[in-house]
């Protein structure tokens, strides 16, 4: 971050609290949570992810992986060779939506 910009911040931050509009907000006085996944993201992204998850929404990622695991269960206890086919169906069409999810998210970031 720049100089100027770090004491800008700063200065309204101090306004802020001298005004009394950062007291009484949930979690005050508490430490900060444990979140040793977030240095791994980049900072704008852990907001994102934290402010989704927060609110009960989850990233399209994570629900395309949660698929691709219940499509590999369903593979797995497949009995008939009928069965095991549809579920590599599902398997693979859920596969290819997550890896173009991904690139999407690869791209756009760039």
């Amino acid at each position: 971050m720049s100089h100027w910009f770090e004491k800008l911040a700063e200065r309204r931050m101090l306004k802020a609290r001298a005004e009394g509009k950062l007291s009484g907000l949930e979690g005050e006085g508490a430490p900060l949570p444990e979140r040793p996944e977030a240095a791994f993201v980049d900072p704008g992204e852990a907001v994102g992810y934290r402010i989704m998850a927060e609110h009960g929404a989850l990233p399209e990622e994570i629900t395309l992986k949660k698929q691709v695991a219940e499509a590999k269960a369903r593979h797995a206890a497949a009995t008939t060779d009928d069965d095991r086919r549809r579920a590599m169906a599902e398997l693979a069409e859920a596969e290819m939506k997550l890896a173009i999810a991904v690139e999407a998210r690869r791209r756009f970031m760039r």
